[in-house]
């Protein structure tokens, strides 16, 4: 252990050593920056060091192309404070073609205001050339009268040469919204403008808007614009590839014609009034709907891989609609808040499924808790499936356990050759969930991997993208120690050899305190 110490104290002393000279080297570079001088040739500088003399250039002898495209890879703050420190910098940040404002990169705690105000309108008013990327993140919308900031920034970003345009102001309580000066599209990034991103906007363009010749995506989120302001928009962009339209209230039917020949993916998620969607966009391979009472029938679906849906009852609906509709359907998700029957036995079949997602989350409906085990029909109805993922998280334990009932089912046995990889998430001792795991291992006979996740969502492991794992409510974590002892039980002994099983608990530093509360009313449980 003395020596073991010995090497760690030694190691110590060395990082800081090394982080000194670090340090030092900086401060060398800074000055040589903000100077821009050197003694003798402007190029080389003698170094009494041991390594002899070294060649060096000092940053602003770089050329000038070199020195932009340096800079327009660093990120907005870092390059602002470049800039403060190097003359050669400054000049380059006054022609930085990516300028993001928020509070993030503007350091304030709001991105409102008048600092905010202030910072931005300095940055825009020095800046020269043109911009290839603006985004504007802007909260606080409430009591803001005054919209000629807005109007003085973008007739200042919108220049020939931009390509993405982000737009995010923040909702209102009151019913005003900015009107987007959408004229200054086609009149000045009309060849150049591949992304348009705007939320909480006004948007009434006419019949007089110019072609928007390289418009490629256009996501509108809460933007008051009807579904003719909408056409004008999409048949002046003959290159589009996406649109995404959230909450956008106004419009009541959406009618993409032919011309869009470069349209692949359509997302719609909750724009209520929205009831009917007409498309022969004759490439349109992905489709996103959520809404209560979306009919896509009108849709051409000939050339559809992907399909996501979120509407209540949609497994009954899937079951007896999707196959006919979607014959060449490889990748299908299912989100279904509220279901009334089991999943029925399929009279035709999605011969081309290889992913399937159904999310389940409530795991019950208004009247009694969902059989999963009614889910084999989707398997059986599925022959070329490789992967499945299945959400069946409840926030309370509505199931008859396996432990009050172990007696399980059987289904006719079905040989799935294709099945690689399943994952069920907020996985429970209920029995119907132990009988699909089981008739999974049996008739699975290519199965590689199989994950029982006793939670749901991220975990603060998730390759360093999370700090702490998603919180979980006492209901859920009252149910992981059966559901572990049901995996341990049940279903362990019945994974092949070639199967590997990973079973997934809750995190015991993330949810330290609810576990601590689960277990007290467990056992308060217990002793009454």
């Amino acid at each position: 252990m003395g020596l073991f110490a010995l090497n760690r104290l030694m190691s110590l002393q060395r990082d800081r050593q090394r982080r000194r000279h670090q340090i030092r080297a900086r401060c060398r570079l800074m000055a040589s920056m903000t100077t821009g001088k050197r003694k003798g040739s402007p190029c080389q500088q003698d170094d009494d060091s041991e390594s002899g003399k070294i060649k060096r250039m000092a940053i602003p002898e770089l050329p000038e192309d070199i020195l932009l495209r340096i800079h327009s890879l660093m990120p907005m703050r870092e390059a602002a404070r470049a800039a403060c420190l190097s003359q050669a910098f400054l000049h380059s940040w006054r022609c930085h073609s990516n300028l993001i404002f928020n509070k993030y990169t503007i350091g304030l705690k709001s991105a409102s205001g008048e600092k905010f105000h202030h910072k931005v309108d300095c940055i825009l008013r020095k800046h020269k050339g043109s911009l290839k990327t603006f985004k504007l993140e802007y909260n606080e919308m409430n009591g803001l009268d005054d919209f000629s900031y807005f109007d003085r920034w973008l007739q200042i970003a919108l220049k020939p040469g931009l390509e993405e345009l982000t737009f995010v102001l923040s909702e209102t309580e009151t019913m005003r919204k900015y009107n987007f000066p959408c004229a200054l599209l086609s009149d000045r990034v009309g060849n150049s403008l591949r992304h348009l991103s705007l939320r909480f906007c006004d948007l009434h363009p006419t019949v007089e808007l110019g072609p928007l010749r390289s418009l490629t995506r256009l996501c509108l989120c809460y933007v008051s614009i009807t579904w003719n302001e909408l056409e004008c928009l999409l048949s002046n962009s003959p290159a589009l590839e996406l649109l995404d339209l959230t909450r956008c209230t106004e419009i009541r039917c959406l009618k993409l014609s032919c011309a869009l020949q470069r349209l692949i993916m359509l997302s719609v998620l909750e724009c209520r009034r929205l009831t009917v969607i007409e498309s022969k966009a004759p490439n349109l391979s992905s489709l996103y709907l959520r809404g209560s009472s979306l009919d896509f029938s009108l849709v051409e679906t000939l050339q559809l891989k992907e399909l996501y849906l979120q509407q209540d009852n949609l497994i009954r609906d899937a079951c007896a609609k999707l196959p006919p509709m979607l014959p060449n359907i490889e990748t299908l998700a299912i989100e279904s808040p509220w279901e009334v029957v089991d999943a029925p036995m399929l009279p035709t079949k999605f011969l081309y499924l290889k992913h399937l997602n159904i999310n389940l989350r409530t795991g019950t409906t208004e009247y009694r808790p969902y059989d999963y085990f009614s889910l084999v029909s989707f398997l059986d109805a599925s022959p070329s499936l490789e992967t499945l993922e299945l959400d069946v998280t409840q926030l309370r334990m509505l199931h008859k356990s396996i432990f009050a009932d172990s007696q399980l089912r059987h289904m006719p046995e079905h040989r799935h050759s294709c099945l690689k990889s399943v994952k069920i998430s907020g996985f429970s001792s209920a029995k119907c969930l132990i009988e699909l795991t089981c008739y999974i291992l049996k008739n699975a006979v290519s199965l590689e991997c199989l994950t029982l996740d006793t939670i749901y969502g991220h975990r603060c492991y998730d390759d360093g993208k999370y700090d702490w794992c998603m919180p979980m409510g006492v209901g859920i974590l009252m149910e992981t120690p059966r559901a572990l002892s049901a995996i341990r039980t049940y279903i362990e002994n019945k994974v092949p050899s070639t199967v590997k099983l990973t079973v997934m608990e809750p995190c015991s530093q993330c949810q330290a305190k609810a576990l601590r509360r689960a277990l007290s009313q467990s056992c308060n449980a217990v002793s009454i």
